[in-house]
């Protein structure tokens, strides 16, 4: 069955792993599914909260574009790289402006959990880092995943999917990176 899927490629870098790995995951999927594209590097807009969520702060054309993206997805992909045990600064920006409230999420008076207006959706997470997984997930707590996972995308109701992690990149040769390629083609052909 047909889906829409949203690629983004959240490493503000414009030539990375994450570009190849973006095309690779595209390539595998467009045959049999509509596949669109996002890649921060292409974007412009102000990644900060200049007054919190106090105050409306007006969204670029681009936030805008990716709102109308993200509703009319059914599934999204999320690859990017692992900066400092986190996302990239852009990229949590990126979700700082445009997931709002009307638009990801409403809350309700007397209800204790907000309404998830993303529901219906679901989403794979695929993580490059220079760390080796294992000691990213287990001595350093995952923290990048578990954040994305819960308290964003499951939050406005996108279930999430086992996460997958690619690395350590800097010292990887190209026949790692070859059979990282493939690992991500073989994900986007069990949608």
């Amino acid at each position: 069955m047909s889906r829409k899927i949203l690629v983004i490629n959240g490493n503000p870098k414009a030539n990375s792993f994450c570009h190849e790995l973006t095309e690779q995951y595209v390539l595998s999927s467009r045959n049999k599914h509509q596949v669109k594209v996002l890649a921060l590097s292409e974007l412009t807009f102000e990644p900060d909260l200049h007054h919190g969520y106090d105050e409306n702060q007006p969204l670029e054309a681009d936030l805008s574009e990716f709102q109308s993206l993200l509703k009319w997805a059914e599934h999204v992909v999320f690859i990017f790289p692992v900066w400092w045990g986190g996302m990239p600064a852009k990229l949590k920006g990126l979700i700082d402006r445009t997931f709002l409230s009307g638009f990801a999420f409403n809350y309700q008076e007397g209800k204790m959990t907000p309404d998830k207006l993303l529901s219906g959706r679901s989403a794979d997470i695929i993580l490059t880092m220079d760390t080796p997984p294992l000691y990213y997930r287990w001595i350093q707590g995952n923290p990048v995943y578990k954040q994305l996972k819960r308290t964003v995308l499951e939050f406005c109701g996108i279930k999430v999917g086992s996460p997958t992690y690619i690395g350590p990149v800097i010292s990887s040769s190209e026949q790692q990176r070859e059979k990282w390629s493939k690992q991500v083609s073989a994900l986007a052909a069990k949608l």
